[in-house]
């Protein structure tokens, strides 16, 4: 081989195997944070009176993080700010105490998601395997856009999916498309890894064709749409509002998700029901409200519950409990949709899907991300009405979850 493409060479190949040695930590992290996030909702389940050690839950995994990892604190945005501008990198203690975190959370009955959890992880891993390799500098935004994709693809089994979001996320920032084959070669790996010790992910079933040529069917699609955005902009707007009120008016860290546990108590106790506690994914009792049940025709549910699932969530994620809020935006969502369903007259399962896929994608500003993983979610019957609503959605709300900052320069 000519020496000229030596280097080039040994690049690739170094840049390969740390993105594969994070991607199947990743993976394998994801299946262990699955297996025990599902085993502490079983224990809530099983031992009701979890539910009033969430403010101490809170109190306790506050003292923590400002004792162990006030840098760490700041979780997605911090590997955002990191891809975009290199600071004082991704803290290798970050994986350990959001993991930590997270369960402690959900054993408390805490509504928040798991997103969060594995972009956090993959991310403060891919820094970490790029420190102890010896990674460039340069290549450290590409690790970390990787650990990003191979952490979102494998929680939720959509690895398309999780790779766009890694570039997508990141709009501000230019050239980020030339990390596109690795960030899908992380999720992919990631996913498999995943699947190999045996993480499984939730499925849900969309049957019927959307008629196309239907243009009543379309104007529906388009008033839904809107709604889902607007509920996506509401909650974006309150969560984010709810976190600075409590960095203003609570200065003590380890206070504020203290008194987060104690709004969930008190919405359960207004509510009447714990539905709307955890993930939302699992069924405490025999016809307990969860995502799946918006996918079926005929079931009757709170036409309300997307707004208590939101409320629920504002005060967990806002009040600085740990986890991610894609699970509980699901669930908003499909909720939304199904409540919507009764009053377009179009089937409950449909709106649900899009709900599901466009009001996340709002939130979080990456509607093709959110497209992709409704195909990989629910298959191309919905294709088009399902980037339509994720399209529409978006353009209804201006701020997102993450929000990085756009950088006065190019990045790498």
């Amino acid at each position: 081989m000519p020496s000229l493409f030596r280097p080039a060479l040994t690049a690739f190949l170094h840049k390969a195997g740390l993105i594969g040695v994070a991607a199947a930590a990743t993976g394998t992290a994801g299946a262990f944070f699955l297996w025990s996030l599902d085993a502490v909702t079983r224990l809530r389940f099983a031992h009701p009176w979890l539910l009033w050690c969430l403010p101490a839950i809170g109190l306790g995994m506050g003292w923590l993080y400002l004792k162990a990892g006030p840098r760490a604190e700041r979780g997605t945005g911090l590997i955002l700010d990191e891809i975009q501008q290199a600071g004082g990198g991704v803290p290798a203690r970050m994986a350990p105490l959001i993991l930590l975190g997270t369960l402690a959370t959900h054993l408390g009955g805490g509504s928040a998601g798991r997103e969060g959890t594995t972009v956090q992880i993959g991310g403060s891993l891919a820094g970490s395997i790029g420190l102890w390799g010896k990674a460039p500098q340069h290549h450290f935004p590409g690790l970390l856009m990787a650990g990003v994709a191979a952490g979102f693809g494998a929680v939720f089994g959509t690895p398309w999916a999780g790779a766009v979001f890694a570039l997508e996320v990141l709009r501000h920032r230019t050239g980020r498309w030339k990390e596109w084959p690795w960030c899908l070669a992380a999720a992919w790996l990631a996913d498999w890894v995943c699947h190999a010790w045996g993480g499984h992910h939730a499925a849900w079933q969309v049957g019927g064709t959307f008629p196309l040529t239907d243009f009543g069917a379309w104007g529906k699609v388009g008033l839904a749409a809107v709604c889902f955005g607007l509920l996506a902009r509401g909650f974006v707007m309150t969560t984010h509002g709810m976190q600075g009120l409590m960095k203003r008016y609570v200065p003590w860290s380890p206070l504020r998700p203290m008194l987060g546990g104690l709004a969930v108590i008190g919405l359960v106790w207004v509510s009447g029901t714990r539905d709307y506690l955890g993930l939302g994914t699992l069924a405490a009792t025999p016809g307990s409200m969860v995502l799946g049940s918006f996918f079926e025709d005929g079931v009757v549910l709170d036409p309300a519950a997307w707004a208590w699932k939101s409320g629920f969530t504002v005060m967990t994620v806002g009040g600085g409990f740990k986890g991610g809020e894609v699970t509980p935006l699901f669930f908003m969502g499909a909720a939304l949709g199904y409540t919507l369903s009764g009053l377009l007259g179009l089937p409950a399962a449909w709106l649900a899907a899009l709900g599901m896929t466009a009001v996340f994608g709002a939130a979080a500003r990456t509607p093709a991300a959110c497209f992709l993983m409704g195909m990989e979610l629910f298959g191309p019957g919905l294709a088009l009405p399902m980037a339509a609503a994720c399209g529409v959605a978006s353009l209804c709300n201006g701020r997102g979850l993450y929000h990085p900052a756009p950088l006065a320069t190019p990045g790498p």
